[in-house]
């Protein structure tokens, strides 16, 4: 029943999310007779304020998760996928004998840290080509990337990371996207808080106490 109820409270804020970038592209395409400049008509101020809006939003929110991801690869940090995959799957079941809670196989961690990178590049990618087609290409063109492409191709890069995990790994973990996101969030939540702890690498449960 809370299963249930849960995905019926999600089916409106997936619809809303499907649909209000789909009305935004719609429109930027109905309006592409008004000129987009500081103007006196109503028409172009509206458009101006709403193609920038736009931008800001999509270059905003591909500069956080780049820094979220990005600063967990400076030295003497733990990868942010690392620490997903520690929190999820270091629970010292399956993982092989020798693992206690918070570990996982140096092959997991190995390959979290190359995935880390990997979004690193898609991130960095998709900002780029967000602003270099807004300033030199048609808006139209610039609004089907943002607006139409952008989340088919994170659905993409998922499915891509995925299929090469069951090719690399020798035992690939399983989670749910849901479960990822609110991870990617928690993570950010914390630098944003300051918490000392995050990207730190977690101590493995074996290892020797101060006295």
């Amino acid at each position: 029943m809370d299963a249930a109820r849960a995905a019926r409270l999600r089916l409106p804020v997936v619809l809303a999310l499907c649909l209000i970038p789909i009305a935004a592209h719609l429109f930027i395409v109905a309006t592409a007779h008004c000129r987009l400049g500081f103007t006196f008509g109503f028409a172009s101020l509206f458009k101006l304020g709403f193609v920038t809006a736009s931008a800001i939003t999509h270059w905003g929110i591909y500069i956080s998760l780049l820094v979220t991801f990005g600063l967990t690869l400076r030295p003497g940090h733990e990868a942010l996928i690392t620490t997903m995959a520690r929190k999820m799957h270091g629970n010292g079941h399956g993982d092989g004998p020798g693992y206690g809670p918070g570990e996982i196989p140096p092959q997991l961690a190995e390959y979290t840290r190359r995935v880390t990178i990997a979004w690193c590049g898609f991130f960095a990618v998709q900002l780029s080509l967000s602003v270099s087609l807004f300033c030199f290409a048609p808006l139209v063109a610039w609004s089907f990337f943002v607006n139409i492409l952008d989340v088919p191709l994170v659905a993409a890069m998922f499915a891509a990371e995925y299929f090469v995990r069951l090719r690399c790994l020798d035992d690939p973990p399983r989670h749910s996207l849901p479960v990822i996101i609110k991870m990617i969030g928690d993570a950010a939540g914390n630098r944003a808080t300051g918490n000392p702890a995050a990207g730190k690498p977690a101590m493995p449960a074996n290892a020797a106490q101060p006295d």
